[in-house]
């Protein structure tokens, strides 16, 4: 490529914004939003705000269990850490373990569960970002990345399930009866 073809290519970028700036954390370090979903407990390491609304990303440690059938319009990503997951993803299962990752297209029906007798523990990424103000509707502050959720009663299940079901279409979301 000539000096010419490079100096056209690079002006057909915008300009670097320095408002933005590199983000670099740790899934322990103070001041993560950490969040108690069904049996596991998400961490927001790098949210929406962060990265204008590009992605986010979200440790996961799960003991057991997984959400219900669903879908949404955005892509996501799970990278494995830890235990295993068997991922349903429109009529297939996959089973997926340590330094295996996986990507749900956009609207694809898709569910996990963990497949493991030890926890799972998994990246997720969201792109676009958005989900990460889902889970903090619906979830319970806790106070660190291992603190497992409160074990809820059928009251707080049902106020969740409500609320859970009131956005779902504020953020592009659907659940999908159980496969039989």
């Amino acid at each position: 490529m000539s000096n010419s073809q490079m100096s056209e290519q690079s002006t057909q970028l915008p300009p670097d914004d320095p408002s933005r700036t590199a983000t670099i954390v740790h899934p322990e370090d103070a001041g993560l939003t950490h969040l108690g979903i069904g049996t596991g407990t998400y961490t927001i390491l790098i949210s929406g705000e962060q990265t204008g609304g590009r992605y986010t990303m979200i440790d996961m440690l799960v003991p057991a269990g997984g959400p219900p059938p669903h879908r949404h319009d955005f892509e996501e990503i799970f990278h494995i850490l830890e235990g295993e997951l068997e991922i349903a993803f429109r009529d297939e299962v996959h089973h997926v373990g340590p330094g295996q990752s996986i990507n749900i297209p956009a609207n694809a029906p898709h569910g996990f569960r963990v497949a493991s007798a030890a926890p799972a523990r998994f990246l997720c990424i969201c792109l676009p970002a958005g989900q990460e103000e889902f889970f903090k509707l619906v979830g319970e502050v806790l106070p660190s990345r291992t603190a497992p959720p409160t074990p809820p009663t059928p009251e707080i299940l049902a106020e969740r399930r409500e609320i859970l079901m009131a956005n779902a279409a504020r953020f592009h979301s659907e659940f999908l009866p159980p496969r039989g």
